[in-house]
């Protein structure tokens, strides 16, 4: 298991719900159900100040743990499970976490790793 933080592209259901993956140069599709949950941050540890009303993404971090499968992948290829955290307001998304066959995966993913 690893943690780092790691820029990926998202395309979102209209309800803001991750459906496709682009990352590394491979693209990915969601394979379960998506679980979402938000973690405290201590946000005056990064920001000098908090303007007023600037709340939205600045308390809280929207967690979302996926299982996706390489589109260019079998269906019966192993799934990959990451955790994803995305930045509010500015909408950008990023890796925090990999869960399951992380040498593996990263050796897929980077071969020279």
């Amino acid at each position: 298991m690893g943690t780092f933080s790691d820029s990926i592209g998202v395309k979102e259901s209209t309800g803001g719900q991750p459906l496709h993956l682009s990352w590394r140069g491979s693209r990915y599709t969601l394979a379960a159900e998506p679980v979402r949950w938000y973690r405290r941050r201590n946000w005056w540890d990064e920001e000098t100040r908090a303007a007023p009303g600037a709340g939205v993404g600045l308390v809280d971090r929207e967690i979302w743990r996926v299982q996706v499968r390489r589109d260019e992948a079998s269906g019966d290829a192993p799934l990959l499970t990451l955790d994803l955290v995305r930045y509010l307001p500015a909408g950008r998304w990023r890796v925090i976490k990999v869960h399951d066959a992380l040498s593996e995966s990263v050796e897929e993913l980077d071969p020279g790793a």
